[in-house]
């Protein structure tokens, strides 16, 4: 039997280009009896961790590599053999994005010989099929290139059924063995089978800005770029059998395997005779102190105590003393921060300050966040201000260099729409007929777009090109359409991150990112740190600010005065507006009927609406429960298969219903008795959007499992619904218990100070639901005094000042009036001195332009000069006194 690799594979990772996914091809190369793939996409290795893993999982071998397109030379496969090859081949490819946009890669023919040592090449010779000679530029580059790279350049070779295909091969053959660089058997792989060549079509017209007729030989001339049995490709190579042969040969050669990868930690300075891990249980207890003052409850000190001993286990007390240096330098520039997400169930990470939910008030399960048994790295995901984000972003590539530190990537797929519409445009229908079909109702990823619904935009779904235009569709919807990057997901390493994955340049300037989004480094077992952004965190820390210097209050996240019951009766009423997670319609309405009375309820509040506990039809039964109407009860396996209350425990705070994917999580654990892997599976499946297909894998699983147990099947079938509904949009909660301080603080600051709210919340608009107006208008229900914008009383932003009852009124900001720009704003302010008599002041002292000077008269903001709007135009557009001229302005001056 023959024995083949495939060494020219090309994903769509080649973006536009390559019309598989890589676990479709790896997946195919195994089907057919191959035993090694090489994956190389154009100038990238953004692909090689989904092929890496599908690889592991078909049991095949993988060879990581790179298909290099220089300026000035032919197209390279290269292949390091070794991990030093491997961080050559990377630094390489950073080198030629940095030097670029984002998007390109730019190298020379002499930074590929830099970066030689330790690869194999495999020269691709250019696609004519109008010549059976080797191109004359080809052939000097492969001779002056062989001599170099002696015994590590091969040609690559392939059978591409356009005529004159022996000679062609005999003549590449023959350049080979004259300059030392024999022929290797490729197909030049493009997609996995032999039908997704008209995607490609499609593709290639996407990438050229054609249609399938304009496209001409651009397209390729017929569908054999596919992965192919061995013994297929052995019948083409059939007399040329050394071609076959070497493909083991370079394939035994290259033993680079991504594992290699050793993921090494940034050392973190600790004090002198100090191990980081030392360093940290300092910290940890340092924190304990300040937080609890009259000292740590017991379950605290126990369960700081378990983590440290964990995290030490782990080794993994660097990453936590990195989080704790952003935080604590955050804080340090009074930037307001608070981390979400699992990290909630870490009482370390409340104590070093990176997270503001007492542990002590929650029953959340810190082996969400860090366990021994499912060997993953930490995430402790961070938000700070919106508005200030940028400068922790700054410190953190300040802090640890460029060359340690970079952004992880984020891959942007075809969704429904985009798709639709690319491939209408491919194929030539009209825009009319590309817009109706986009228009029709798409679901998210997988979803069908019934023939119904194509009646309903007015066209035949059995019309041939609509039928083609539909299932092309369907193929295209989540591919990736270009790498961008993440909103704030670091990696960080101890040595060069450029020999772990390329760094190339973002789009907006001083960041850069690395090839790989965040399934890629959790496959990898990089860890990362989130440096995300809150809007509503800008506007608290704006509400403290004003507390301090007008109320001589001073408070933090953690400090506000807890459970108090008149901003519960605030909540009760629906009355939320502005107030973070719960001023939506649908979370207004569901206040009242949930009326929170504690803050766990405001933990609930949060994840209730939410596709999770609706698509499973958990809602109802909750709030029936509640109310009194329907008893708790705890659903319960077959007496031989299990105790009758083995789901107590995890449905006991939430009357019996699940509501939180911990619980979803854990049912499927201890109901369904899935093991570590296959939990492990689910969870996987639930946790990002691109996953979400994978989730229907598990259905069969779960449901059955239950009910051979005895358990009810709806019961079974709306556990597993719920699931779904967490691939759709996850909310574990520690999650939802992060985000329920928030809302707790910020409808505290409303009920409380509904003065302060409304200015700070005004101050960090664009956020929300609501308009200014809207805000105003609520503010003013609140019994609060709110007074216009007026060029000599207000600043730019929204500001408090004394009123006649002793408290304090809102004074309206210039940001208020639409069309004036903060830079000209300031400078009036900072001129105004005692105070401006006419209109034309601003203009002479403080350069006012003509429009913005209307502007303010059109807002009535010269109210201070007994000026109302009409009459404010008049004097603003010439109608009062004549501008002087410059010889006596600068006498009056």
């Amino acid at each position: 039997m023959s024995a083949y690799a495939e060494l020219a594979v090309t994903t769509n990772f080649s973006f536009l280009r390559g019309a598989s996914h890589a676990e479709e091809l790896v997946a195919r190369a195994a089907e057919l009896g191959l035993n090694a793939v090489g994956v190389a996409d154009r100038n990238t290795l953004a692909g090689v961790v989904r092929a890496h893993t599908a690889a592991k999982d078909a049991g095949m071998k993988l060879l990581i590599g790179a298909r290099l397109v220089p300026d000035d030379g032919p197209e390279l496969i290269c292949y390091p053999k070794d991990r030093a090859a491997y961080a050559r081949l990377s630094r390489l490819l950073s080198v030629g994005k940095m030097n670029a946009p984002k998007g390109e890669c730019r190298f020379t023919l002499d930074d590929v010989r830099a970066a030689a040592d330790g690869q194999i090449f495999i020269a691709v010779p250019p696609d004519d099929p109008g010549r059976v000679q080797p191109d004359d530029a080809f052939e000097r580059a492969v001779a002056d290139l062989a001599q170099a790279w002696r015994g590590r350049l091969f040609l690559a070779a392939r059978r591409g059924f356009q005529g004159r295909e022996r000679e062609r091969l005999a003549r590449l053959d023959a350049l080979g063995r004259r300059v030392g660089a024999p022929i290797v058997a490729v197909n030049d792989v493009l997609y996995h089978a032999p039908e997704r060549r008209p995607l490609q079509d499609v593709l290639t017209c996407i990438r050229n800005h054609c249609t399938i007729a304009e496209a001409g030989y651009r397209l390729e001339a017929n569908a054999e770029r596919h992965i192919k049995a061995p013994e297929e490709m052995a019948r083409l190579f059939a007399g040329f059998e050394d071609a076959l042969a070497r493909t083991q040969d370079i394939a035994a050669a290259c033993t680079f395997s991504l594992d290699e990868l050793s993921y090494q930690y940034p050392d973190e300075p600790v004090p002198p005779g100090k191990t980081p891990q030392e360093r940290l249980t300092d910290l940890a207890w340092e924190g304990a102190r300040r937080r609890y003052p009259a000292g740590a409850p017991e379950p605290v000190r126990a369960a700081i105590e378990k983590e440290l001993a964990l995290i030490d286990h782990l080794g993994y007390a660097p990453y936590f003393l990195t989080v704790h240096d952003v935080v604590a330098w955050a804080r340090r520039e009074n930037i307001l921060c608070q981390g979400r997400g699992s990290a909630a169930n870490s009482a370390v990470c409340y104590c070093l300050g990176i997270t503001s939910v007492d542990p002590n008030t929650t029953s959340l399960l810190f082996e969400r966040f860090l366990s021994k048994e499912r060997k993953e790295p930490p995430d402790i995901d961070v938000d700070f201000e919106h508005e200030r984000r940028e400068e922790v972003i700054q410190y953190v590539y300040r802090r640890y260099g460029r060359h340690r530190a970079a952004l992880t990537a984020t891959v942007i797929s075809y969704r429904p729409r985009s798709a639709v519409r690319e491939v209408c445009k491919a194929l030539g229908l009209s825009e009319d007929v590309s817009a109706a079909l986009a228009g029709t109702v798409w679901g998210s990823w997988g979803s069908d777009i019934k023939a119904d619904q194509i009646r309903q935009a007015g066209l035949d779904p059995d019309n041939p090109l609509i039928a083609r235009a539909i299932a092309l569709t369907r193929q295209l919807i989540g591919f990736p359409r270009h790498l961008s990057q993440h909103v704030g997901g670091f990696v960080l390493t101890r040595d060069d991150l450029v020999e772990t994955v390329p760094i190339g340049n973002a789009a907006m300037e001083e960041r850069t990112f690395i090839e790989w989004d965040k399934d890629d480094i959790d496959a990898l077992g990089i860890m990362k740190v989130d440096v995300l952004a809150l809007g509503m965190l800008t506007c608290i820390r704006k509400a403290f600010d004003l507390l301090r210097l007008h109320k001589v209050l001073d408070l933090d996240l953690a400090s506000v005065p807890p459970e108090d019951p008149a901003t519960y009766d605030m909540l009760c009423r629906g009355d939320s507006l502005g107030v973070f997670q719960v001023e939506s319609r649908a979370q207004m309405n569901m206040l009242p009927r949930l009326r929170p009375r504690e803050f766990y309820d405001l933990v609930i509040e949060v994840a209730i609406v939410r596709p999770g506990p609706i698509q499973g039809d958990m809602v109802h039964p909750y709030l029936r429960r509640r109310k009194g109407d329907e008893p708790v009860a705890y659903p319960s396996p077959s007496p031989e298969c299990g105790p009758p209350d083995e789901l107590r425990n995890i449905l006991q705070r939430t009357l019996g219903v699940p509501l939180f994917q911990e619980q979803a999580m854990q049912i499927s654990i201890d109901a369904a008795k899935f093991t570590p892997d296959e939990a492990n599976g689910l969870r996987r499946a639930m946790a990002t959007f691109r996953k979400v297909g994978t989730i229907q894998n598990y259905e069969t699983m779960m449901v059955e499992r239950m009910v051979a147990r005895g358990y009810d099947p709806v019961f079974a079938q709306r556990c597993f619904d719920q699931v779904k509904g967490f691939g759709e949009y996850g909310f574990p909660e520690s999650h939802a218990a992060s985000f329920a301080l928030l809302v707790y603080v910020s409808s505290w600051l409303k009920c409380r100070h509904p003065d302060v709210f409304c200015a700070a919340l005004l101050n960090s608009q664009p956020m929300g639901f609501y308009a200014p107006a809207q805000i105003v208008r609520s503010a003013i229900e609140h019994d609060v005094a709110v007074r216009p914008a007026d060029v000599n009383l207000s600043d730019w932003d929204n500001t408090l000042e004394p009123d006649e009852t002793g408290g304090f009124a809102v004074r309206l900001g210039l940001r208020q009036i639409d069309g004036l720009a903060e830079a000209e704003m300031t400078a009036l302010v900072e001129a105004r001195g005692p105070g401006y008599a006419h209109p034309d002041d601003l203009r002479r002292r403080a350069g006012v332009s003509r429009g913005a000077l209307e502007r303010l008269a059109a807002a009535d903001a010269f109210g201070s000069m007994g000026l109302d709007r009409r009459a404010a135009l008049w004097a603003v557009r010439g109608q009062a006194r004549p501008t002087a001229l410059p010889l006596f302005e600068a006498a009056d001056a």
